[in-house]
């Protein structure tokens, strides 16, 4: 089945995420974490990306973040490249490609999807074995989102704003959001979207999407394609 094209929508959140090529370490001290947050921090600055959570594994990196154009994500991801595979790569005398292929984009619903793929992310070291808690981890937006430390990185979305009225009930409310875990079924709409690069989010989230952009946005069912149809002029 051919590949859709990525589909990056201003003012939307997105999901992405980048590994390693044929799962190799992309870091591998804390030197490494910390320059990758640094450039990320500057990059997105500077073509206007919000960055809303994240976290940075070992062979991978996921992170959630808005953009403001439709070419700021893309250019931000060319640049961290440009700029973290030399300081790798002559860090630990290799060459050669250092992620596999091109990152991989999601485009959230952010009134269904937008609080469940932040927990889901900042879980992600503990679901793997790296941590014994979310808090044990030093590579994530959890510390800043449970009010512990903030973090320079972040920029806060409305929707995480919306928790509470006061700093303290935000955190106190994600903390009890994070605390519930998610579904089976959640986890997994996130995972098949992102890993995809589908759209993440209820099918009117999807359609309208496809009248919008005037274009494919999940791969097409067996049989006739299905016509996409603007709504109609008013008279």
């Amino acid at each position: 089945m051919a590949r859709l094209p990525r589909l990056i929508i201003p003012a939307l959140p997105h999901y992405v995420i980048q590994r390693g090529s044929n799962r190799q370490p992309v870091f591998q001290d804390a030197a490494d974490y910390a320059q990758f947050l640094s450039w990320l921090k500057t990059g997105a600055k500077m073509f206007k990306v919000a960055i809303h959570a994240y976290v940075l594994l070992p062979d991978q990196l996921h992170v959630l973040a808005t953009p403001a154009d439709a070419t700021g994500l893309g250019q931000l991801m060319q640049w961290l490249g440009r700029y973290y595979v030399p300081y790798f790569n002559q860090k630990y005398g290799r060459e050669g490609a250092l992620w596999q292929g091109r990152y991989k984009t999601s485009v959230i619903d952010p009134d269904n999807f937008f609080l469940i793929c932040c927990r889901y992310l900042e879980c992600v070291p503990v679901q793997t074995g790296l941590a014994g808690q979310a808090l044990d981890y030093s590579w994530s937006s959890y510390a800043h989102h449970a009010g512990v430390r903030p973090d320079p990185v972040i920029t806060d979305h409305a929707l995480y704003w919306a928790l509470g009225n006061t700093p303290f009930d935000r955190e106190a409310a994600y903390l009890r959001l994070f605390e519930q875990g998610l579904g089976s079924s959640q986890v997994k709409a996130v995972e098949q979207a992102v890993l995809k690069g589908w759209p993440l989010g209820s099918e009117p989230f999807k359609q309208a999407l496809e009248v919008k952009m005037q274009r494919q946005v999940l791969p097409a069912k067996r049989g006739r394609p299905r016509k996409i149809v603007a709504d109609a002029a008013p008279n």
